[in-house]
């Protein structure tokens, strides 16, 4: 038997990756302005940005403009390096974002947390349960906005033919019956028990 040549070399692990989280981001910040400010660390993965409420309703009405010209509200940054996503997190935090008096971010602090056991694929699910929440949300704004358009509809329609009928002379306003009032309503028994007492002496002495 021929002797085998076993390559016992281990592949190498995969580094794990982690992602910080940006609890707020500031004004004239982008996708590769972060980049750009976090690279200098290790090698960043994916970048996700939040619009804005206001960012979000703007960009169904009007153009999409440029990044560079968009409001976020928050953000998760992917770092390749596990410990790297720690320690730009612990070094980070609460530190100027730059120290360039000219600097649009000189007087701005990151506000970044290191997310454990979170993986992009958590921010994917979530996210998609968000546009759900969002469209079920508008449907239901639709909805009632058309509810409310039938009924005004109705009521300009019945409205004018209450107007061609006054108009033709046959329009024949509704009776409204008033409510008795107190004195009434006590004569009416009166009377009620009255006729109630002769018909029980007629039917007892005929």
């Amino acid at each position: 038997m021929k002797n085998m040549e076993i390559d016992e070399t281990k592949e190498p692990k995969k580094r794990k990756r982690g992602i910080v989280y940006l609890s707020s981001i500031p004004k004239y910040m982008n996708i590769a302005k972060i980049r750009e400010l976090l690279s200098e660390y290790g090698k960043i993965g994916r970048i996700y940005l939040q619009l804005t409420e206001n960012e979000v309703e703007r960009s169904k009405t009007k153009k999409r403009k440029k990044i560079g010209g968009q409001f976020f509200s928050e953000g998760w940054v992917e770092f390749e390096s596990k410990k790297v996503a720690k320690f730009v997190a612990a070094t980070l935090n609460n530190t100027q974002i730059s120290t360039r008096k000219r600097s649009k971010f000189y007087d701005v602090l990151w506000n970044i947390k290191y997310l454990p056991r979170f993986k992009w694929v958590h921010l994917s699910e979530r996210l998609a349960y968000e546009r759900a929440v969002r469209k079920q949300r508008l449907k239901t704004e639709i909805a009632q906005a058309k509810r409310e358009a039938n009924f005004f509809s109705h009521n300009v329609d019945r409205s004018r033919k209450l107007q061609q009928k006054q108009q033709d002379g046959n329009f024949v306003p509704p009776t409204i019956k008033q409510r008795d009032t107190d004195a009434e309503i006590r004569s009416k028994k009166e009377n009620e028990s009255i006729d109630d007492r002769s018909n029980f002496l007629k039917s007892l002495f005929g």
